[in-house]
């Protein structure tokens, strides 16, 4: 029988009522004695690591679930993380990224519901992902409401229905019915050996656009010392260049050594910033197109990159390579043929 450990570290499912509002409170062991079905998927071992709602979550607990699940995955056939809900994508995306070459399941997984409550979502969510866990199958992945995603593919697009997280930009890698399991595509053979790259650099930031947004927040960014900064432009991507000009706020940001990446405010397609006037100019004034990655996989990438290293040419190569998944190079393909209309 395989063998799969639980890492516990908060969340809803683990969560109870306290005075004010729900508080994670359960422990890894808790949470398995709650769901006796898990003897009949595998053996299980379990250990408590945090116990945060995922709110709380920040980069310097990214760095210890990613050594605790290095620590120990040589012992298991697989390794399931219960996670809150709200910032499990990111985690997620940074695991995709610390984790490289990972030879077998990570499994990430929480609840709208916590488990102690009636009809909680928790149950089939764990029973899922030890299923996922002790199904052989390498990769980082989020498995939630049925569906199998990759790590850094995973959104959380609901705040309260229970399918709360979808896979955008590209396939779920897999589902789960019943005791069956099946993915999508079959295993990629690993690029190398395994090893945990934990080293980053959080001074990064998500700027969200807004109609009117003035340009001096990107010079504040810098002045306080970001080495990143995201921005979340509208469309495909694009960034006022008239009214409010941003474009010399990115040059002087890039100039002096912040990379600053663009993706989209859009949940689906990704952008391309050679399209449009809007978003050419700010490929121009150094700014980086992130295709179809997600918000949350382009943040915790880049602060991966940026722990590696400053060279602005390996950065901009290195945010591009496949490390995680594919990137889709196909917008402009799809949006030339919209434009162009029936053939």
């Amino acid at each position: 029988m395989k063998k799969v450990l639980l890492l516990s570290t908060g969340g809803t499912i683990a969560a109870v009522l306290g005075d004010d509002g729900l508080v994670p409170a359960l422990r890894a062991d808790e949470l398995v004695d709650l769901v006796p079905e898990l003897a009949g998927i595998c053996a299980v071992e379990c250990r408590s690591i945090l116990n945060l709602d995922s709110t709380n979550m920040g980069p310097d607990d990214w760095k210890f679930i990613a050594t605790s699940i290095m620590d120990d995955l040589d012992l298991y056939d697989g390794i399931v993380v219960s996670h809150g809900t709200d910032t499990m994508a990111f985690t997620a995306s940074m695991l995709s990224f610390m984790l490289v070459n990972v030879d077998k399941p990570v499994v990430l997984t929480g609840s709208q519901v916590p488990l102690v409550e009636p009809g909680s979502d928790g149950r089939r969510n764990i029973v899922d992902a030890f299923s996922v866990a002790a199904s052989g199958r390498p990769g980082v992945f989020v498995v939630f409401s049925g569906k199998v995603i990759k790590g850094c593919r995973a959104v959380k697009v609901h705040s309260a229905r229970l399918d709360a997280f979808s896979s955008v930009n590209q396939a779920e890698a897999g589902r789960v019915e019943g005791a069956t399991v099946s993915f999508r595509d079959p295993p990629r053979p690993a690029a190398g050996p395994k090893r945990l790259e934990v080293a980053m650099d959080d001074r990064v930031f998500l700027l969200k656009l807004v109609p009117g947004v003035d340009a001096g927040i990107v010079d504040y960014l810098r002045e306080k010392g970001y080495r990143g900064i995201v921005i979340e432009g509208f469309g495909a991507g694009g960034v006022p260049n008239s009214r409010q000009d941003l474009l010399k706020a990115i040059r002087r940001a890039v100039d002096s050594g912040v990379t600053v990446c663009i993706t989209t405010q859009c949940l689906y397609d990704g952008c391309d910033i050679g399209i449009y006037d809007v978003g050419i100019a700010a490929g121009r004034a150094g700014a980086v197109s992130t295709f179809d990655m997600t918000p949350e996989a382009v943040v915790t990438k880049l602060m991966w990159v940026l722990g590696h290293t400053g060279d602005p040419e390996a950065i901009q190569r290195m945010m591009l390579e496949n490390y995680c998944g594919e990137i889709d190079m196909g917008f402009r393909s799809r949006l030339t043929a919209i434009m162009r209309g029936p053939v």
